[in-house]
């Protein structure tokens, strides 16, 4: 777990230095960070996720690279969808919305044909992974 949590730690730092440009395993991949509130902790917590700007919209996906459960970001937002969004040089506050049915599947059929590990982990699991609206207030 902490292992996760130190890189995560330093892609935060790197995105918040770079305005958003992160390298590695995430160069050229666009990402926010989503800051939620926790489900039953309250305390907010920051987490790099990959998003999909299409539509007019940002969009991410509870992958958790094919785990069988959701990540906690997920859950958090699931409680609580006022969210923190770092894209870019920006920050705003926005409201979560899952997507259902059609439009979930067109949105992860999109960024599975732009980033084919997306259409690897639905593979992996047999939850229908969750993709989140992220709409500016």
């Amino acid at each position: 777990m902490s292992d996760m949590h130190d890189v995560n730690a330093q892609v935060i730092d790197e995105f918040r230095a770079n305005a958003g440009v992160v390298g590695g395993g995430f160069a050229g991949t666009p990402l926010v960070l989503l800051t939620t509130t926790g489900a039953r902790t309250g305390q907010r917590r920051t987490t790099p996720v990959v998003c999909l700007p299409a539509d007019g919209r940002l969009y991410v996906f509870a992958s958790k690279a094919g785990a069988p459960s959701h990540p906690d970001w997920y859950r958090n937002l699931v409680a609580h969808p006022e969210v923190t969004v770092e894209y870019g040089a920006e920050t705003f506050t926005a409201r979560a919305t899952p997507l259902e049915g059609a439009e979930r599947d067109r949105v992860y059929a999109e960024q599975a044909a732009r980033l084919p590990n997306f259409a690897d982990y639905q593979a992996a699991t047999e939850r229908v992974i969750p993709v989140v609206a992220l709409d500016r207030r």
